[in-house]
């Protein structure tokens, strides 16, 4: 959907509730979210899922939202009256709204709905000792510091 007329900052907030998720199931997440974005994505999911059956023949229960995007589309420039005779600014801005469903086998949506990969783990895991040697080295430096004081 493209010259959506709302902020994309605002519709970016309900982006993280329903992304990884099924369309049915987002949609009726965002029926219970009082937020006005929420409304515009409803309208983007139903799309989606009608051009996916259209179009490609798909089976909408495999499906999973897996890109949802709010981009800045123009901005309107309006001004209202202010005081000794000025005008101040007023942004409508509006929205370019952009979904992507994928089809996920069930190992994939395993994969996708987990927020830490086995390549983060494995980071993770290779930091630890890297931090637990630096903080040895530091308190190392602490008592040399401590001693070459005594020694003066």
């Amino acid at each position: 959907m493209r010259y959506i007329r709302i902020a994309p900052r605002k519709f970016r907030q309900v982006i993280p509730l329903v992304k990884g998720r099924n369309p049915e199931e987002a949609i009726a997440i965002l029926t219970s979210v009082k937020k006005g974005a929420s409304k515009y994505a409803i309208d983007l999911i139903k799309s989606a899922i009608a051009n996916a059956k259209r179009k490609q023949g798909v089976d909408v229960a495999n499906l999973y939202i897996s890109r949802l995007i709010a981009d800045c589309g123009p901005t309107l420039k309006r001004y209202r009256a202010s005081s000794m005779g000025r005008a101040s600014p007023i942004l409508k801005r509006t929205s370019h709204l952009t979904v992507e469903l994928d089809e996920a086998k069930p190992q994939n949506r395993k994969a996708a709905k987990s927020h830490i990969t086995g390549s983060e783990k494995q980071a993770k895991a290779a930091a630890a000792p890297k931090a637990e040697r630096a903080q040895a080295s530091k308190k190392a430096k602490v008592k040399e510091t401590k001693e070459a004081r005594k020694k003066e």
